[in-house]
């Protein structure tokens, strides 16, 4: 169970527990059937990564909805490859470290709730930036996009920590998106459409 949701769950029972003391026994079942909605929301799972160490694995559960090449992007000014992976409410909302480095920029930018699956959600969205600098002197960016429903994210590494490949670093409350920037020539290894696993599934091989 990620720490983060402790307190919704204890509150959800709180309130179904007083609707049944009460004797109002459909508020009660509506109570308990939410507790076990946000229950299963903010599980967090055991996840063995999988590829090679030069691979870098995919910071969140979800759908991957684009693969494509940028100009630019934040901490970084030349051509990357980013995958955008859209999270609905019923994927894990643990987010985790795509690779062993340090985390070089951190940037925290304000911004609206657009559905997290349009393209536009990238730019216009409330986000938060992690650049990390992979072992391999390559740098890696990850992006937590808040969605039409999310409205909270959290990320707990700060500029100089030391992260390790698959270990938890934050989450984004109820639906969103996380985009993955990584170098030009990166061996992409998901396509369009995949379902992947945070700190499981490789999301493409470093060169």
């Amino acid at each position: 169970m990620a720490r983060e949701g402790v307190p919704f769950i204890f509150a959800a029972i709180f309130v179904t527990f007083v609707a049944a003391i009460l004797g109002q026994g459909a508020l009660a079942w509506l109570f308990a059937v939410v507790t076990l909605f946000i229950g299963h929301f903010f599980r967090d799972p055991q996840r063995i990564p999988s590829g090679d160490h030069p691979a870098v694995l995919s910071p969140a559960d979800g759908k991957v909805i684009a693969v494509e090449r940028v100009e630019t992007v934040r901490f970084v000014e030349k051509p990357c490859l980013k995958i955008s992976i859209f999270m609905s409410v019923f994927d894990v909302h643990v987010n985790r470290i795509p690779c062993t480095g340090v985390i070089q920029g951190a940037h925290y930018q304000k911004g609206r709730f657009l559905a997290a699956n349009l393209a536009r959600a990238s730019r216009k969205n409330e986000q938060n930036w992690l650049c990390i600098q992979a072992d391999s002197g390559h740098h890696i960016v990850t992006t937590q996009v808040a969605g039409l429903i999310a409205r909270r994210i959290v990320c707990w590494p700060t500029v100089g920590d030391q992260v390790a490949r698959g270990e938890r670093f934050g989450m984004i409350r109820f639906g969103s998106r996380m985009d993955v920037y990584v170098p030009e020539n990166t061996e992409i290894l998901v396509s369009k459409g995949d379902h992947v696993y945070g700190g499981e599934t490789a999301l493409c091989r470093l060169r």
